[in-house]
């Protein structure tokens, strides 16, 4: 039931994408942020507290439902709800197509919706290596990991994984303010990101035009990224297209150098839609080995598989 239920939400997002009204994630978010003006502090345990409330209400909500409601529904519309591939394909694309039209400007502010960093004064190629990078991260954190903690715990894995990953988003990066607050979300995002992200590399690889470059960037280069899971992901892409990703990113005033990863040219328009149809593979290859994971993995309502 589990294995059916994240088959038909994965058709779902692709063939529907992201609800368009009353998403469940922005509500979250309100939530979240309603929450952490009440409990913000410049402290660890503060945020730590913030973390745990949220992502144990997910949980908690999630393991309701699950024993409530049939499972393959359940599991089905919750992974409909935490998938982003389509809406994050659809973004991409809309990218292409801006630079094919010869508007840069619009291209430059239809990114803002894909990353966090600067795209006033980005030329094409940094528009498409951005995007291109985004794709790659998002790839991993919006589709894969959330169909492994589907696969691995049903309905609350999906929901608390979501919970983290939004957190994260939210307050896990770094800043004056959610320096010390964020660190919690900031690291268990890291952690339950870990095996999604090196399963996406790994399909990357596997899928891409390039296995062997692949590889030998994933191993070469990912080491160099800040993220340790978005490292291996980018790099793979890197490879397996032929492109170079990283490079230097403005945040606002805050610069990062970030290594370079692959050994090709900085990609272009023609790259961003190969990388758009390497991160569809991935996703429906993340799908069926997610369903095989939850043939096989026990089921705390039954004890069955």
């Amino acid at each position: 039931m589990r294995a059916a239920g994240l088959l038909l939400g994965y058709a779902a997002d692709r063939l529907l994408a992201d609800p368009r009204r009353g998403h469940p994630v922005a509500g979250f978010g309100q939530l979240a942020a309603a929450l952490e003006r009440r409990l913000w502090r410049d402290d660890r345990g503060a945020g730590a507290l913030h973390a745990g409330v949220l992502v144990g209400g997910a949980v908690a909500l999630g393991v309701v439902a699950d024993r409530t409601l049939p499972r393959t529904l359940a599991t089905a519309a919750g992974t409909w709800v935490v998938l982003g591939g389509t809406s994050l394909d659809r973004e991409a694309a809309a990218v292409s197509r801006l630079l094919a039209a010869g508007d840069l400007p619009g291209a430059r502010v239809r990114l803002t919706r894909l990353v966090g960093r600067d795209t006033t004064v980005l030329d094409e190629g940094e528009v498409v290596r951005a995007t291109v990078e985004s794709l790659a991260e998002n790839t991993s954190d919006a589709v894969v990991a959330p169909l492994v903690w589907g696969a691995v715990a049903g309905l609350p894995g999906l929901l608390g994984y979501r919970a983290v990953n939004t957190l994260d988003a939210m307050v896990g990066h770094r800043s004056a303010r959610y320096e010390r607050f964020g660190w919690a979300s900031a690291r268990l995002d890291d952690l339950l990101n870990l095996p999604g992200s090196r399963l996406t590399a790994a399909l990357a690889t596997l899928l891409g035009p390039d296995p062997a470059a692949a590889w030998r960037t994933w191993r070469r280069d990912a080491a160099g990224h800040p993220s340790p899971n978005a490292g291996p992901v980018e790099a793979a892409f890197a490879g397996a297209l032929g492109i170079r990703l990283g490079g230097t990113n403005d945040y606002g005033g805050r610069i990062e150098h970030r290594a370079v990863m692959g050994d090709g040219p900085l990609p272009g328009r023609a790259d961003l839609d190969r990388a758009r149809m390497l991160a569809r593979r991935i996703g429906t290859a993340a799908a069926l080995v997610a369903a095989a994971l939850a043939v096989r993995a026990p089921s705390y309502r039954t004890g069955q598989s």
